[in-house]
């Protein structure tokens, strides 16, 4: 018989009752076998939350971007070392030239400074915004690590646009959501998309007073309809635990064994992340499992994960990840905002009660 998920259900009911988010969807497969694919709470007010409602992912959605770059990889079209001035010439201006694609993807290349720009910006702007920019003080890339939000992903994106000839969404779509079934997901909604699903989009809360206050970045027209492909992947939770599922067999039909081995492989390790303050693993798009002495990575894959867990999570909401030894993918997303602490706190234990509802603690 499939487990019940106690205690998981147990962290999620918790949640309610701290009121740190309305609503959540979940999902757990082991060998290919869909152990739980569940919503819990509302939507939105008054609309309940099902499995088909449309979550945001927020970072937990970064690996699809990094995937789309390997399959550019694969095709002889890019290289993971090539730099990002190559294909974007006005990048190299105020000494960023040495910048690479893998240091972008590390989130080793000093351009944290960039998340300040103003995101509401056409998405040009925001790209020349971007390259006028100067790397952070002494910075040398690849020698430091600091967790990049958003801006370095819309370098991404706008280096799978120079290179494909496809805007990332439209790419993304094409090449890893529909060959995947992810039939529900989008980086971005166009107009007549948004008009047909807008009923199933469940909100974003702020819930760190206590009180849920919708997200206007989020739920807007605008914030259904605008691309950030570091933050603006959406859909069934279910779909996201697809897109590991695939990895986890060696990329399926989206990419190569020994392409999905070397991305979600070792490329920084034991390195400090000057944004999490923590000494932080991470492939190529992907952060890896990095508890050591303690269980307290930032955005972890709670107390029991094997070491070659690799995966991503959403801020303060989300969290994806593959599990090789124990054959196990994990999907969930939660749409309630509570601030870092309270947060943290509730990846850790639903993570872990996930693995001990499996007999795997």
């Amino acid at each position: 018989m499939p487990p019940d998920f106690t205690q998981t259900r147990a962290v999620i009911t918790a949640g309610f009752e701290e009121r740190i988010h309305p609503g959540a969807q979940l999902c757990v497969m082991q060998r290919g076998e869909i152990l739980i694919d569940e919503a819990f709470g509302e939507a939105r007010n008054g609309v309940p939350m099902t499995r088909d409602s449309l979550t945001l992912w927020f970072s937990a959605g970064k690996p699809i971007t990094a995937a789309a770059i390997a399959q550019l990889v694969e095709r002889g079209a890019l290289a993971f070392d090539e730099r990002v001035a190559e294909v974007i010439p006005e990048f190299a201006a105020h000494g960023k030239d040495a910048v690479t694609i893998r240091h972008l993807l590390m989130h080793t290349g000093g351009l944290r400074n960039a998340d300040s720009i103003d995101a509401t910006l056409c998405w040009d702007e925001q790209i020349a915004r971007i390259c006028e920019l100067p790397l952070e003080p002494d910075w040398i890339p690849g020698q430091r690590a600091g967790y990049h939000v958003w801006a370095t992903w819309q370098l991404l994106g706008e280096i799978l646009r120079r290179v494909s000839g496809q805007p990332v969404d439209e790419f993304v779509r094409e090449n890893i959501f529909l060959p995947l079934g992810m039939s529900d997901s989008w980086l971005a909604m166009t107009p007549a998309v948004r008009a047909k699903h807008e009923s199933r989009v469940a909100f974003v809360y702020d819930t760190s007073s206590g009180v849920a206050q919708s997200n206007k970045d989020w739920n807007s027209a605008d914030g259904l309809t605008r691309c950030r492909p570091g933050g603006s992947a959406r859909g069934p939770v279910r779909e996201l635990a697809f897109f590991y599922e695939a990895l986890r067999r060696g990329g399926e039909s989206i990419l190569r064994p020994e392409t999905v081995a070397t991305i979600t492989s070792r490329h920084r390790a034991g390195m400090f992340d000057e944004t999490f303050q923590f000494k932080m693993d991470a492939g190529l798009g992907f952060i890896l499992n990095s508890n050591r002495d303690s269980f307290q990575m930032p955005y972890g894959y709670g107390r029991h994960a094997s070491r070659d867990t690799f995966g991503h999570s959403g801020n303060q909401s989300s969290c994806a990840f593959a599990d090789p030894e124990h054959e196990l993918v994990v999907a969930w997303a939660c749409n309630g905002l509570p601030g870092e602490r309270k947060h943290q706190q509730r990846q850790r234990s639903l993570n872990s009660a996930i693995y001990e509802d499996l007999g795997l603690g």
